[in-house]
């Protein structure tokens, strides 16, 4: 398994694709943090990193089904799935390694925006007077919503041999999952407690929650119970192409 991740991981950075998702995410996080009028923190008055936070998932929403799409869509159509199950590992490992592979590279695109937090830092008045228990909720948070989104487009991926409708099938179901019952919560079919559990059920109010500085358990076994769920899911998905 570790060779496969390294094999992973590798083929990122060999490749132009992994840099332009590098470059896609920090330049686009840059504009919004302190470009664009209406996100930019020399605007606020106040320091804080509220619009990286705000737009980051939005960002990964597109950019994380970009780069999970070709997990395994480019294993079936170029036959190098036989490959694999001729190794010494199990579907589980095989999924794991292309999981934690596609992890590294998001909580690698988040280092860089340290320099964000440092510029703050030094900006506010008096130097430090930020609130650091939030924007450290908000990077696990964020590590935490990568996370899910990875293992949603590793899901999509072992769907289908096509990369174009494994980033499809990714990107809404990582909509869903994000704002989707969140949408749902407000219909007029769900009343009383029922519409609050079908909020809970996704991930903004999760991520909300951990954004604020307070590490709720409850929030950490959501994710990573949604992540297993989707990490079995693939798994089974794999393992229906021997049936």
């Amino acid at each position: 398994m570790i060779s496969l991740l390294k094999k992973e991981i590798n083929s990122f950075f060999s490749s132009i694709m992994g840099y332009i998702i590098l470059v896609v995410f920090l330049l686009s996080s840059g504009l919004f943090i302190w470009v664009f009028p209406e996100t930019s923190v020399l605007d606020y008055g106040y320091a804080n990193l509220d619009s990286l936070f705000g737009m980051a998932p939005w960002l990964f929403m597109f950019l994380i089904p970009a780069v999970t799409m070709r997990s395994f869509s480019d294993e079936f159509k170029s036959g190098t799935i036989e490959l694999l199950y001729t190794r010494p590992i199990t579907d589980l490992q095989i999924v794991l390694a292309k999981y934690f592979a596609t992890l590294f590279l998001v909580v690698i695109s988040l280092i860089p925006t340290l320099l964000y937090y440092y510029t703050i830092h030094q900006l506010s008045n008096p130097i430090g007077n930020v609130d650091h228990g939030a924007i450290w909720g908000s990077y696990l948070g964020l590590i935490m919503l990568g996370g899910t989104f990875v293992s949603i487009g590793v899901f999509s991926s072992s769907l289908t041999d096509n990369q174009i409708i494994a980033f499809i099938i990714s990107m809404f179901l990582c909509f869903f999952v994000y704002l989707g019952f969140d949408y749902l919560s407000k219909l007029s079919l769900f009343v009383g407690e029922l519409d609050s559990v079908i909020l809970s059920l996704g991930i903004d109010e999760h991520y909300k929650s951990i954004s604020r500085g307070v590490l709720d358990s409850r929030d950490v076994v959501y994710f990573i119970s949604v992540i297993l769920l989707f990490i079995l899911f693939a798994k089974t998905s794999l393992e229906s192409r021997k049936w």
